[in-house]
């Protein structure tokens, strides 16, 4: 019989008092297509970890606190941005260009990744002309 990943996984973060951190209701809204959309153990709403021969709904669904450990640890990490906005462990910066919320890769970063590959580009651009212009003929 094989073992249940799920029991592998670390415990679920509290807060100081103890208590479970919680989602706005857009955050919550932002999960759940997180759920729909990434590997959770879902399907059709019901969850596959939970699952001993009755059909379970995703615990994760339907509460507004961060309950379930495969969501925690296999599925919001590919989302950044909204693990840092729930935990607040991550320091969150505004784009300088678009003005999006994103988490930076290093103290230095001004854009998100969307829009730093245009601002890069625009710049290098520049430079290579203004390099171009200043040479004699």
């Amino acid at each position: 019989m094989r073992e249940n990943p799920y029991k592998r996984l670390p415990p679920l973060e509290r807060r100081p008092d103890g208590s479970l951190y919680r989602m706005t209701p857009a955050q919550r809204k932002r999960a759940n297509a997180l759920i729909r959309r990434e590997c959770c153990c879902c399907e059709d709403g019901n969850c596959i970890a939970l699952d001993d021969g009755d059909a379970c709904a995703c615990p994760q669904k339907i509460s507004c606190s961060v309950c379930c450990k495969w969501f925690r640890w296999a599925v919001l990490p590919l989302d950044g941005t909204l693990e840092a906005e729930i935990f607040r462990d991550k320091d969150l910066k505004r784009c300088a260009v678009c003005g999006g919320v994103f988490v930076p890769k290093s103290n230095r970063a001004k854009y998100c990744p969307g829009c730093a590959a245009r601002v890069h580009r625009r710049q290098k651009t520049e430079s290579e002309r203004k390099r171009r212009s200043s040479v004699d003929s």
